[in-house]
């Protein structure tokens, strides 16, 4: 089956960081379909940076956007999902920087029925406002490019084929970060989407994976393949967190397969 893949972007009033991640796509060595920006609520600096990126990529952008009623990734990627045209869905957010191989390295890894969980490197505070203030494109940097002191680690950006490797965790929830993961979109399609009732950070992508591994879609370990370069920046407000994770405890004891107010619940 010819794969294509739809990359979405969530994001929310950093168009700072957000520019840097669309450089950041320019440079792929393989192009997606189309890029997806989930946008949860920003003004307009957003929309404008979409559109001027729209006029010189070659690939189509759009630009999917919701009223900003507070932190919500799982109504945003909802909504994303539903715009795309891709059978298979990348989901990044927009503080990620993407290396050349990403797509590439993703689509190679696709496999019926499982999941890919990535990873990041954690860029650090001053390196990260350097390459803010000044634009700088770091996506195709060799990893001893960069110094020991600007990255949390180097080692995860090497390229290793692991082979069975990747499937040791495949029922291991806790693999997946919602900064970089990717699915069939017939089976997010499945599991009804991402649930709704999570607002504010926390745990709407681990409950997502957990709905994945009840329908008996497996995780597959995208390290050492399509890890992403997480610019810092301040922790999140956490005040939801408490609420969500017991959330996320109710999932864990049942065996819920399809999120409450999902895909089918979006106007």
């Amino acid at each position: 089956m010819k794969i294509n893949a739809s990359l979405i972007i969530t994001t929310y009033n950093w168009v700072e960081a957000l520019n840097l991640v669309l450089m950041s796509v320019n440079n792929l060595s393989l192009k997606p379909l189309e890029v997806i920006i989930a946008d949860d609520g920003s003004n307009s600096e957003t929309k404008e940076l979409v559109t001027r990126w729209s006029k010189k990529m070659s690939l189509p952008i759009i630009h999917v956007w919701q009223e900003d009623k507070g932190f919500r990734a799982a109504r945003i990627r909802n909504k994303a999902a539903l715009a795309a045209n891709g059978n298979y869905l990348i989901y990044i957010d927009g503080d990620c920087i993407l290396r050349p191989n990403f797509i590439k390295n993703h689509i190679k890894l696709a496999k019926k029925g499982y999941f890919v969980a990535g990873n990041r490197v954690l860029i650090d505070r001053d390196f990260s406002e350097e390459i803010l203030d000044q634009q700088l494109d770091i996506s195709v940097f060799k990893p001893f490019q960069y110094l020991p002191t600007s990255l949390g680690r180097r080692w995860p950006l090497f390229e290793i084929p692991l082979g069975f490797i990747r499937t040791i965790h495949r029922n291991n929830w806790k693999k997946l970060k919602g900064c970089n993961f990717a699915a069939w979109k017939d089976d997010v399609f499945l599991i009804n989407g991402s649930d709704e009732s999570f607002i504010g950070w926390g745990y709407e992508d681990s409950e997502m994976a957990i709905r994945l591994l009840n329908n008996g879609i497996k995780l597959l370990n995208g390290r050492f393949s399509t890890t992403v370069l997480h610019i810092w920046h301040k922790e999140r407000d956490r005040s939801f967190q408490t609420e969500n994770w017991a959330k996320l405890q109710h999932v864990l004891k049942s065996n819920k397969l399809t999120a409450e107010k999902g895909l089918k619940a979006m106007p």
